[in-house]
């Protein structure tokens, strides 16, 4: 489903180059629940925009669905991003001025359905996530753990093949982040690939496997529910080599 082969991501910051991502190659197989672990600067960040189609590397080959998306352009990306991905983002991401059905509908305006169809997705995402009779409020009649559940029903509407999920629990409290984990989990078993971006170990075991990032390497990528999996980076043998810079040339 998802393939990376010896990514790098580069940035050029006056005089050096800054390795964001630092030649990273990990699978993510159809169905997987996976967390994409790492403090601010290890890199996944990066790895989650190169994975939503948001960026592409700067060399290296990344997989989705069994196609390069590596040097796809905007548009080629736009598409893939509308057919294959779905998005929950830790801010909701709501638009405030219309209700609950339309913000859901919204991705499908770009799939070239009709009204009738985008209603009837859209209704049934709803209902996967218990508010199918919430579909006319706006957002700041809901709740925070409502407007994540609403956000999690606008990736499903377009049935992607994954779902990437950026901190989602961050904006709520403890008790609705782990109503909304627990619902991940059960997506999750019904058949959908979950990638979860998240700096928190408690979140990150709930996931099936980590693959742990440091310094834009891979440091740990296997079961989540062995201890080496949540152990942090300072206290690993691995070496903390930081973001890897080099002079321009």
């Amino acid at each position: 489903m998802i393939k990376f082969t010896d990514v790098y991501k580069i940035y050029q910051m006056g005089d050096s180059a800054v390795h964001a991502l630092d030649g990273v190659s990990f699978e993510i197989g159809g169905g997987e629940f996976v967390a994409i672990v790492g403090q601010s600067g290890s890199g996944k960040s990066t790895a989650m925009n190169i994975i939503g189609c948001l960026d592409v590397p700067t060399s290296g080959v990344y997989e989705l669905g069994g196609v390069d998306v590596s040097t796809m352009d905007d548009d080629q990306q736009a598409v893939i991003r509308n057919k294959m991905l779905g998005f929950i983002f830790q801010q909701y991401n709501l638009i405030s001025t219309l209700n609950v059905l339309e913000n859901v509908e919204l991705p499908l305006l770009y799939g070239g359905l009709s009204a009738s169809e985008r209603r009837s997705r859209a209704m049934d995402a709803l209902e996967a996530v218990g508010l199918s009779d919430k579909y006319k409020n706006r957002p700041n009649q809901l709740s925070g753990g409502q407007q994540q559940r609403v956000s999690i029903a606008r990736a499903l509407a377009g049935d992607p093949g994954v779902i990437l999920a950026d901190e989602p629990t961050g904006a709520l409290d403890s008790r609705t982040g782990r109503e909304v984990l627990t619902f991940l989990q059960e997506l999750n078993a019904a058949g959908h690939t979950i990638v979860l971006i998240t700096h928190d170990n408690s979140i990150a075991v709930k996931a099936q496997r980590i693959i742990r990032l440091q310094d834009g390497r891979i440091i740990y990528d296997g079961d989540a529910h062995d201890p080496q999996a949540v152990v942090q980076p300072e206290d690993t043998d691995v070496p903390a080599i930081g973001f890897r810079e080099e002079a321009a040339t």
